[in-house]
């Protein structure tokens, strides 16, 4: 049998504390906490605001990741976004300044937001999965599920396009 390490997530079996209906979630944001810290181990900071063609660049990706889980395990603990959380949205998109450590302090900011995910979802109550829960200011309706399960897909969707785009411009440099 092949290192753990090289089995995807999902196939190293459940994890403790998570509920069943819970773990696929957990398993996926997993996987993209490993994924985006190998891709970009020794990534150059000066190539994080580098948009070809106009692509959201690997920087706005990275704060977007951790920003956005962020965001949406508030919305599903039945809470509003605070202030300082509006202001964390709005500095995702400006270029980041660029300095020594910038890059391995943004990979460690999204792997901790994945440990509050984590921790979160130990505590839910499988009970209130379908229990209605509002996102945004408009409260648009969803689900407690609907959320976490978006917290994952959305996780992962900005992840693949941050390993396109990181290998891009790393190809360019």
């Amino acid at each position: 049998m092949p290192p753990p390490e090289t089995i995807e997530v999902w196939l190293r079996g459940p994890l403790p504390a998570v509920p069943p209906l819970l773990q696929p979630v957990a398993h996926a944001l997993l996987q993209a906490r490993e994924e985006l810290t190998a891709a970009l181990h020794d990534f150059p900071p000066v190539l994080l605001n580098v948009r070809p063609e106009g692509v959201a660049s690997v920087g706005f990706h990275l704060q977007h990741l951790t920003g956005v889980l962020n965001r949406l395990l508030t919305y599903a603990r039945k809470e509003m976004i605070t202030e300082a959380q509006l202001e964390a949205f709005h500095a995702e998109v400006p270029p980041l300044t660029i300095e020594e450590g910038l890059v391995e302090r943004l990979v460690k900011e999204f792997s901790d937001e994945v440990d509050h995910a984590l921790s979160q979802l130990r505590s839910t109550d499988v009970g209130t999965l379908t229990d209605v829960r509002g996102v945004g200011r408009a409260q648009v309706p969803s689900t407690h599920l609907g959320i976490l399960v978006h917290a994952a897909e959305h996780t992962t969707r900005h992840l693949g396009q941050l390993l396109v785009t990181a290998r891009w411009v790393k190809s360019l440099a």
